[in-house]
């Protein structure tokens, strides 16, 4: 998730206002809100080999961070099991009140585990202090269409937007931007510490924080108090066991050590678990992709080298585009547990084509080391050259090692390429990426809301979440239009435009899109409820 821009939201509001009124969401959260304490169940043991950067729903936009904030915090809106639709969460009701006013109503007697009162105070506060302090591993990008926030009643929360009938701000609510915190105990203008967070309780979500051993391990507790749309946990409590190797992550919920194993397992692991009658390898809908980043400035030619040539600098994309092999790598390495990617925008949604099967390769989806030749021949490009090409190897599962060996197998056998390829912890990763630090890069994707605009906005707006330094405007017109667009088949059109200027450009090289899995116990269930398309992971519908 992780899920960035600083500007793509900004953008919108220099479009004219479309004819539209977006469908409110409104009425009471439904699904089963309850102010009483958890089902039973058992304390249940989930293990992962994410990383927390940060509790601090300001400081941090990644998956593994959300998956304990989505936990814990409270949203305005939030999605039922089963479903990606947004849906009041401590919200009664929530509706656009005008196109450019967002009002949401609270529900009565909401306070924070450590016994403050929440009230819209708090949500103006929380959604302020995201823009006031836009970390640069923040979400602050998200929130770019929100002029201001305010709070005429202790219940009422008034969100006036920039440009109106925004297509995605009720999704937005329920992302990395949304957990509410309490002013009480976060600071204004800067990100507060795991342990001060811990030790302060201002939780108010399904779940508590009992004990807080970082990245290593986290205690939670059903909390008594909730009475939003996830409803009542189905178990008493949570245990978050942290890997840094998946094969002690394989071993534990083998031999029963853990109750369920989410991210991320290798495809190998995944197939001799489908094999153990103690097991149950559950998959749902996948929204995840993997893909290579190139910075605009920093890479081979790019625009603050020494050699500086962006058609030169564009001939190294399109020839890396040319001789990359997705389906050997989705079948050597991930098993089929993820497939050939084509375009920016997985498969599944709304909009999506493939502009990348048709325009690089053999036009069929394999490599052609010819039309590689061809982008060098055309652009003055002679002789060998070097890609300094970073990956991670725990954030996005042990088998990035053989991922990125193949791919830089792949381009040295073409001979056009000499790779140097390195990899970083996930904490220093994520930080030095936005510095200039890799030309060119891995990351993958965990989607904030299901719509083609979350694959599109925060990748190639300015001051975009990949801090690459592309801009393109006729790519920025394009989005813009898109997020204002009414008529269903129009907008897919639109999206489709996008898709394929950003494969002319090639500002990212899409791989791979996979499913989500899970790995538990034979006993243990309702994992299946929580592998939907909202893409979040939610402890509270698994018990034993």
């Amino acid at each position: 998730m992780i899920k960035n821009t600083r500007a793509w939201r900004s953008a919108i509001a220099l479009a004219g206002i479309s004819a539209f009124a977006l469908t409110a969401c409104t009425g009471p959260s439904g699904g089963g809100g309850t102010t009483t304490g958890s089902a039973g169940g058992g304390i249940l043991t989930y293990g992962t080999t994410d990383k927390v950067v940060t509790l601090d729903p300001a400081g941090s936009y990644d998956a593994g961070s959300f998956m304990l904030m989505n936990q814990v915090y409270p949203f305005l809106m939030n999605s039922k099991p089963g479903s990606p639709e947004p849906s009041p969460d401590i919200a009664e009701s929530a509706s656009f009140t005008s196109p450019t006013e967002y009002t949401v109503k609270l529900k009565a007697g909401l306070k924070f585990a450590n016994g403050h009162a929440l009230t819209s105070s708090d949500v103006k506060f929380s959604f302020d202090r995201v823009g006031k302090i836009a970390d640069p591993n923040g979400p602050a990008s998200l929130l770019s269409n929100l002029k201001s926030v305010q709070a005429p009643d202790d219940s009422t929360v008034v969100f006036t937007l920039k440009e109106g009938n925004d297509q995605v701000f009720p999704s937005v609510l329920g992302t990395n931007t949304g957990p509410i915190v309490d002013e009480e105990v976060f600071p204004a203008d800067k990100i507060l510490s795991d342990d001060e967070i811990v030790k302060a309780k201002p939780f108010a979500g399904q779940y508590t924080i009992d004990s807080y051993k970082k990245n290593e391990l986290v205690s939670l507790k059903a909390n008594p108090d909730y009475n939003g749309v996830l409803g009542k946990a189905a178990n008493d409590g949570a245990n978050i066991k942290y890997y840094a190797d998946s094969n002690n992550l394989k071993l534990d919920v083998q031999q029963g050590n853990i109750d369920v194993a989410g991210r991320s397992l290798t495809a190998t692991d995944a197939a001799d678990l489908e094999k153990d009658s103690k097991v149950k390898v559950h998959k749902g809908p996948g929204g995840e992709l993997r893909y290579i980043v190139f910075n605009f400035d920093t890479m081979p030619f790019g625009a603050k080298t020494p050699e500086a040539d962006p058609k030169k600098a564009l001939a190294v994309r399109q020839a890396m585009a040319n001789i990359v092999d997705r389906d050997a790598i989705a079948t050597q390495v991930y098993k089929g547990t993820y497939v050939p990617l084509y375009s920016v925008v997985p498969d599944a949604l709304p909009g999506a084509t493939k502009p990348l099967k048709d325009m690089y390769g053999d036009g069929n989806g394999k490599p052609s080391l010819d039309k590689a030749k061809k982008a060098f021949a055309d652009a003055g490009i002679s002789g060998t050259v070097n890609i300094k090409l970073q990956y991670n190897p725990d954030h996005y599962g042990k088998s990035s090692g053989d991922e990125y060996a193949m791919v830089k197998e792949q381009l040295e056998k073409s001979g056009l390429f000499s790779v140097d390829l390195q990899s970083t912890e996930w904490v220093t990763y994520s930080k030095a990426r936005t510095q200039d630090a890799y030309p060119v890069y891995q990351l993958g994707w965990f989607p904030d809301y299901s719509d083609a605009d979350n694959y599109l906005a925060p990748f190639f707006l300015p001051d975009n979440f990949l801090h690459n330094h592309y801009a393109n405007p006729a790519v920025i017109d394009l989005i813009k239009k898109e997020l204002v667009t009414a008529d269903k088949s129009e907008r897919e059109k639109v999206l489709g435009d996008v898709q394929t200027a950003v494969a002319k450009d090639l500002s990212t090289l899409p791989l791979l899109q996979g499913a989500q899995l899970m790995v538990a116990g034979a006993d243990v269930k309702g994992v299946e409820k929580t592998l939907d398309a909202s893409f979040k992971t939610r402890l509270g519908v698994i018990s034993k």
